[in-house]
């Protein structure tokens, strides 16, 4: 039973850490997100966590919501932008929505903590992103 509380107390510690250094989005319209951690599931139920180069997951993505795309950063290399297809933002909480590559996707970012969960599904395989954000400014 002991092991139970330690086990709450570390956990409840770490979430409200993260809470702490979070990053406020609210009246932003440009972020950057960073993945954290990837899992990959197959229909036959196996799932694993992999590194994002693994998946072909850029490690920094721009959330352009005026502009309703995302897009990997110019140092990536990768030159890949995604229109947004769907977008809803609503009581503090920003729901992007589209498909890229065959893949449909669907973001849910927390404006007030900046902390993000994203769902990507294909035909027989679904990656499982969690991440953060961080509000990007204008440049010159």
């Amino acid at each position: 039973m002991i092991h139970v509380a330690r086990l709450a107390a570390v956990l409840a510690a770490v979430f409200l850490s993260t809470l702490a250094f979070s990053d406020n989005l609210t009246g932003h319209d440009r972020f950057l997100c960073s993945a954290g951690t990837v899992t990959a599931c197959a229909e036959d139920g196996v799932c694993l966590e992999m590194a994002t180069f693994d998946l072909n997951v850029p490690h920094f993505v721009e959330v352009d919501l005026a502009k309703k795309r995302l897009a990997t950063t110019q140092a990536s290399g990768q030159n890949r932008v995604t229109e947004i297809i769907g977008l809803h933002r609503k009581d503090g909480v920003v729901l992007v929505q589209g498909m890229d590559r065959g893949r449909a996707f669907s973001w849910l970012i927390d404006e007030s903590t900046g902390l993000m969960t994203v769902a990507v599904a294909t035909d027989g395989f679904t990656i499982s992103v969690f991440g953060a954000c961080t509000p990007m400014t204008e440049s010159k």
